[in-house]
């Protein structure tokens, strides 16, 4: 029995993504919970390798979200394991009776194992330049071009790379991280402070998010070393970073990964959020979905200069934008001595008059629009042939 129940005249849509649905709960999450609400999603994870038959494992999430995990058998070039995860899909599309479905791409890496599927609409949601990120495979360059040649919309993540990827389709449409204002305004109404860092002094400056080649570690440990009266609480798993990197200090609290739902009673006792990126390769197109939560909840931002946070939030005066430690610590000083105050008020009401244009919900709407457009432009005659993706014909 197909493991979706969704009941719905919008068809399928199948997702080639390349983070664990489990993992952060970001873009992919906040757009395919919404997608579930009027159709069957299939979210795709990479596969897992090792001595087994290959087989793909299915699960429904409360979201609504069937998440499909291939298990592929170890042994395999990177292209004949590909072609086995490929024929997994196969089989879940008939399994699941599929007959008119839409394909939604995160990564260009994952583009053959739709070798023998045959969407309606193909959407590539850019959300970051990966290509640019540390380990990135010397080919999702020309994958991401075969990419282009067989999409027919193309979201990107942020306006900055919005403007990187305008040349390159002739459908590219910016769709900025956005908020869910409701969940994280919870951190306004006082919830317990969490016992991991209750017992921490104030005043607190804290981060949540992947602690990556992204993050400037550089800059945490100078400021926790200028600042020991500072309690700098850090939020998340750590990725790609030996762990014995990171700058320690007794007012420096990496406190792990925590859940979505828990992220408000978190912020709910910090006094200030900071967005320490590093200014590099990895972190030239990105648009931290935790610039506007942060806002949400009410507490002062402090970003080094990422340019979808300069743009719109340090040019609306949303946020404080200030690279080097010096600037960053007189920043972060600035936004403490705020609070309170009526300048520190009203630029509260000011964000909160700004967020209220956003939200995930009118993203996914627009999104989908747009696909519905596109399916009613192509043609019924171009669907006729699979859609095929030939190894080593990338560029």
């Amino acid at each position: 029995m197909p493991v979706s129940s969704v009941s719905s005249e919008s068809p399928a849509l199948l997702v080639l993504a390349h983070l664990r649905w489990d993992f952060v709960f970001q873009r992919p999450q906040h757009l395919m919970t919404r997608a579930a609400h009027s159709r069957a999603v299939y979210y795709i994870e990479e596969p897992i390798f090792g001595e087994f038959d290959d087989h793909l494992r299915q699960r429904r999430d409360e979201s609504g979200v069937t998440v499909c995990t291939p298990y592929v058998r170890v042994g395999f070039s990177p292209a004949e394991s590909q072609a086995r995860t490929a024929r997994l899909l196969a089989g879940l599309v008939e399994a699941e009776g599929l007959g008119t479905y839409d394909l939604w791409v995160y990564t260009p890496m994952e583009l053959p194992v739709a070798a023998e599927l045959n969407p309606r609409v193909v959407v590539y949601d850019c959300m970051d330049e990966l290509a640019n990120f540390k380990g990135a495979p010397p080919e999702l360059r020309s994958r991401e071009q075969a990419l282009f040649r067989r999409a027919d919309l193309v979201f990107t993540g942020g306006q900055r790379l919005y403007e990187a990827k305008i040349e390159q389709h002739p459908s590219v449409h910016a769709f900025p991280s956005s908020v869910e204002v409701g969940h994280f305004a919870q951190a306004r109404q006082a919830p317990a402070d969490p016992a991991d860092q209750a017992a921490l002094a104030r005043p607190r400056l804290g981060f949540y998010g992947v602690i990556d080649e992204r993050f400037d570690i550089a800059l945490i440990g100078e400021l926790a070393r200028r600042r020991p009266e500072w309690q700098l609480v850090m939020l998340g798993p750590v990725v790609k970073i030996a762990p014995e990197d990171l700058p320690r200090a007794d007012n420096l609290h990496y406190l792990g990964m925590k859940t979505y739902g828990e992220l408000p009673a978190y912020l709910a006792h910090w006094d200030v959020a900071l967005l320490p990126f590093a200014i590099n390769a990895a972190t030239e197109f990105i648009s931290p979905t935790k610039t506007p939560e942060y806002l949400a909840a009410g507490v002062p931002v402090v970003s080094t200069g990422i340019r979808d946070v300069i743009r719109p939030y340090g040019d609306l005066d949303l946020a404080r934008i200030a690279d080097g430690v010096d600037a960053f610590e007189a920043a972060c000083a600035a936004a403490l001595a705020e609070i309170g105050t009526p300048a520190g008020e009203e630029r509260r009401a000011r964000a909160d008059r700004y967020l209220s244009t956003l939200s995930w919900d009118r993203t996914w709407g627009e999104m989908r629009d747009l696909i519905a457009q596109a399916a009613s432009r192509r043609s019924y005659a171009a669907q006729g042939q699979p859609f095929s993706y030939v190894a080593g014909h990338d560029d």
